[in-house]
């Protein structure tokens, strides 16, 4: 089950809500009222709530999602104007940074719930994210070229996750993309109605708590490792994880019930 995020208790003192369910936890973005904009108090709590799920092995599956009618707007621009120090900005982009890396080094994959827009380091958000669900009505846009603060750091994470060119588009012009575009370039993995979206979401979502929570670890580390790899440096690294994988328990316990036609039971070790 997922949590909707419409459905979100007001919990006005939290900025970033947690529901668990069936081993899938929802971390709702609670800053509504300026479209879940990314400040310095909101990430910190993000940063707390991932740290908390890093290391609770009833989480199989880690569903990032907004309350509100936006997904999230980006930096919060009034915050970053109010200390216009080097030591502030610095301060802000590297917990941003440490927050972004954070998702990719989850041990639980993280599907990003997208709905209304996502903007600059929203964009961002959602590129971080493994995998992504998007209303079919939203958008998506870098748009940071428009306010003279090209966005760069949105970049690091974009540009990973769809083609160079798709990137350079959206970086240099700001203008913003439909769903179906983001879909196109890879962005975002599936679309769905704004009515439809928290099914669309745990239907993936559940699909992936039924495997092996050792196994996704795995391979998701695996996947951002060898991506940064040269070819035959990534191969001698994921045959060396192939042959690690091999060793663990729900490896054997999958490939037997595979062989003996009968549903796996798995144990995570």
């Amino acid at each position: 089950m997922i949590a909707s995020p419409a459905a979100a208790p007001d919990a006005a003192d939290s900025l970033v809500l947690r529901h668990d369910a069936d081993g899938i936890t929802t971390l709702t973005l609670n800053r509504p009222q300026a479209r879940n904009a990314l400040s310095r108090a909101l990430m910190g709590d993000l940063q707390a709530r991932l740290d908390e799920v890093r290391h609770d092995a009833s989480v199989k599956v880690v569903v990032l999602a907004a309350a509100g009618p936006a997904f999230c707007a980006g930096h919060d621009l009034k915050e970053l104007r109010s200390d216009p120090s080097r030591e502030a900005y610095e301060a802000t982009f590297r917990q941003c940074a440490l927050m972004m890396t954070s998702i990719v080094k989850l041990p639980q994959p993280v599907i990003a719930r997208v709905h209304g827009i996502a903007t600059a380091a929203g964009c961002q958000l959602v590129a971080s994210c493994d995998l992504a669900v998007a209303a079919d009505d939203a958008r998506f846009a870098t748009p940071g070229v428009n306010i003279g603060l090209f966005c760069s750091t949105p970049m690091v994470a974009l540009s990973r996750a769809v083609g160079r060119k798709s990137a350079m588009e959206m970086l240099l012009t700001g203008d913003f993309i439909s769903a179906q575009r983001a879909y196109e370039i890879g962005l975002v993995n599936r679309l769905a109605p704004e009515g439809q979206l928290d099914d669309a979401v745990g239907a993936l979502a559940r699909q992936i708590a039924g495997k092996s929570p050792l196994i996704l670890s795995i391979g998701k580390e695996a996947f951002y490792q060898q991506a940064e790899l040269g070819l035959e440096d990534a191969y001698t690294y994921a045959s060396e994880v192939m042959t690690r994988n091999m060793m663990a328990r729900d490896a054997a316990e999958g490939i037997d019930a595979f062989i003996a036609k009968r549903p796996p039971v798995w144990e995570g070790r």
